[in-house]
């Protein structure tokens, strides 16, 4: 790892080590050796900072892919530069650059996080909501093991888009890995968009059936749809329902 990488995790690491509590299970089942897709649920802007501790204190130090206005934060964005993450430049044609940096570090042996979701949750209640091909067509190309993760804890410290931090009491961050998705059957045939559906369908299934199990209760039958619910696929999708209601008012009153 970069000394920028080491540093970076010792300060981070001793942060969540003091400010949360931890129930992680299930890292037996990532791989010994070779590079490999890891792929959690979404639900705030803390939980890639806890998932990076479970997978770090687990001997695998993640290599993420994260949005490009991240890289742009003075300080922080020189950092993860420096620690070899991967920028993405969403709904943009560099994006393809990302898929080939995440394919190379996973070539390279390396632990890639990919958030299937691609953004926060939008589903009221939580749960894994319809995703992007993404880490599917990683995990194809280079046919590399897909661990699926549920986490459930992160959200209490800071809600989605939520600002404030509750630190206090002590949260416990639960992490949940699972067996690796079978995805064997889908390396043969053509990498179309059906291909790509049924493979990121079925990390979702795993990703699901894991946090059912930290929550105690059953996912909705539906998976949530961003497009089907009219809601943004980025951004906070609140502060854009408020705009869109306060543009709706204006015209109405003019």
């Amino acid at each position: 790892m970069p000394k920028s990488y080491r540093g970076l995790a010792t300060i981070l690491r001793a942060l969540f080590m003091v400010f949360t509590r931890r129930d992680w299970s299930g890292a037996e089942y990532f791989p010994s050796s070779g590079g490999f897709v890891v792929c959690p649920n979404h639900i705030s802007h803390v939980d890639p900072f806890a998932f990076a501790h479970f997978l770090y204190d687990n001997g695998h130090p993640p290599f993420f892919l994260a949005k490009s206005e991240v890289f742009q934060v003075p300080i922080l964005g020189r950092l993860l530069t420096a620690a070899q993450q991967i920028p993405v430049q969403r709904g943009t044609s560099e994006a393809a650059k990302a898929f080939s940096a995440a394919v190379d570090a996973v070539q390279e042996g390396k632990c890639v996080p990919i958030f299937p979701e691609g953004t926060l949750t939008r589903d009221p209640q939580l749960w894994p909501m319809t995703a992007r091909t993404g880490a599917a067509r990683v995990a194809l190309m280079t046919r590399c093991p897909v661990i699926p993760v549920a986490q459930w804890g992160p959200q209490e410290i800071q809600k989605p888009y939520g600002k404030a931090l509750h630190l206090f009491p002590l949260k416990t961050m639960r992490m949940l890995a699972g067996p690796p998705v079978d995805l064997s059957d889908l390396y043969d045939l053509a990498q179309d968009s059906a291909t790509m559906k049924e493979a990121t369908s079925r990390i979702l299934d795993a990703i699901t059936a894991q946090l059912e199990t930290i929550r105690g209760e059953k996912a909705p039958a539906v998976r949530f749809d961003s497009r089907s619910a009219g809601v943004p696929e980025t951004g906070n999708p609140k502060r854009a329902r408020n705009s869109g209601s306060a543009r709706t008012t204006k015209r109405g009153s003019a």
